[in-house]
């Protein structure tokens, strides 16, 4: 007979749970500062979870963090939901940023494609230097000619691209996607 009561839970799933917490704990180790800072933690964990930042041998940081899994374990439900919530916040963020250079990624190269483009981009981002932006994508052009021999995209191209992730940053949430690549559009020189 089991002497464990009926609704308690099993072994399995107490060592299920006890990973989860050691696990969420490491995951603190790479939350951002800013994040890390304003989570209602005890001092104790906190202080743990800096010092597993700075541990570099094996076995020590693996004991370090499952020294931070125990003291997780006093966490209250309150806590737990304000580490999740701060972690889903970097992960989202992440995702943004990625998705955000991206899209940067395909505006350059539909810049650098074709001149449909370029109006597209003029009427979305109206506050855009018609002029520089037309002076990159003939250099960048020029330089993806030069490029099919061998070596680097220009400077240009790079610049072409700062200048795209800034007006997609300052533009937020609502930035159209490129026009559909329709052929060339541009005339070799």
């Amino acid at each position: 007979m089991s002497s464990r009561a009926p609704d308690a839970p099993s072994r399995t799933e107490l060592k299920a749970a006890s990973e989860r917490l050691q696990d969420l704990g490491e995951e603190l180790l790479n939350l951002r500062a800013d994040l890390f800072e304003a989570l209602p933690l005890p001092e104790e964990l906190k202080d743990a979870i800096l010092d597993a930042r700075r541990i570099t041998a094996f076995g020590a940081r693996r004991r370090q963090l499952q020294f931070i899994g125990r003291l997780m374990h006093r966490l209250t439900a309150e806590e737990l939901s304000a580490v999740d919530a701060a972690l889903a916040i970097q992960h989202h963020r992440s995702a943004d940023e990625a998705r955000r250079l991206h899209l940067a990624e395909k505006w350059r190269e539909a810049l650098v494609a074709g001149d449909a483009a370029c109006g597209a981009w003029v009427v979305a981002f109206p506050g855009t230097d018609a002029q520089q932006l037309r002076a990159l994508i003939r250099q960048a052009r020029k330089d993806a000619r030069a490029m099919a021999s061998g070596g680097r995209h220009g400077r240009a191209y790079r610049e072409l691209f700062v200048l795209v992730r800034a007006a997609l940053a300052a533009g937020g949430t609502g930035v159209p996607a490129p026009p559909a690549e329709e052929g060339s559009g541009h005339q070799p020189d």
